[in-house]
């Protein structure tokens, strides 16, 4: 699939220092169309920005992860000091902690480029949350794949 769908919205420059942001990756097939959402929230829990893109064929796993590295080069570009990023999978999340070993090469690749990423975060956190307290994350994925073509 060559045609990426990105729907974003909100302000993508001039970041408070302080954000949460919520992601979520989705696969239709597992491996098979795949997309990630993401929202960006100040630390009154008010809306910044939020993007969906997707991926072409990927797993769920890929997708997840996809979305994590997005929102880590997201708060990067705008010198976020303090970031809290929340997402459903409890896979990534030990896995980003080093609680959990990386078997997929392509799992292992990503998870490098989100290490770098880490590292230029002076404080960074992520968190496992349910399904439940990630709507709006898992909505933006799913918009993506129901606006591809």
């Amino acid at each position: 699939m060559n045609n990426k769908v990105v729907l974003s919205n909100g302000r993508s420059a001039s970041w408070p220092h302080t954000v949460v942001i919520y992601t979520d990756g989705a696969s239709r097939g597992n491996p098979g169309l795949a997309s990630f959402g993401l929202t960006v929230m100040d630390s009154e829990e008010e809306k910044i920005f939020e993007e969906a893109q997707t991926l072409g064929i990927a797993t769920n796993n890929v997708a997840e992860y996809k979305g994590i590295q997005r929102a880590l080069e997201l708060a990067v570009q705008n010198n976020v000091k303090n970031l809290t990023i929340k997402t459903d999978s409890q896979l990534v999340v030990r896995q980003l902690k080093g609680e959990y070993k990386i078997k997929s090469p392509n799992l292992k690749l990503i998870h490098n480029q989100c290490s770098l990423l880490i590292q230029k975060i002076p404080e960074w956190n992520c968190i496992h949350v349910f399904r439940e307290n990630n709507k709006r994350a898992d909505e933006l994925a799913n918009l993506a794949l129901d606006s591809a073509p």
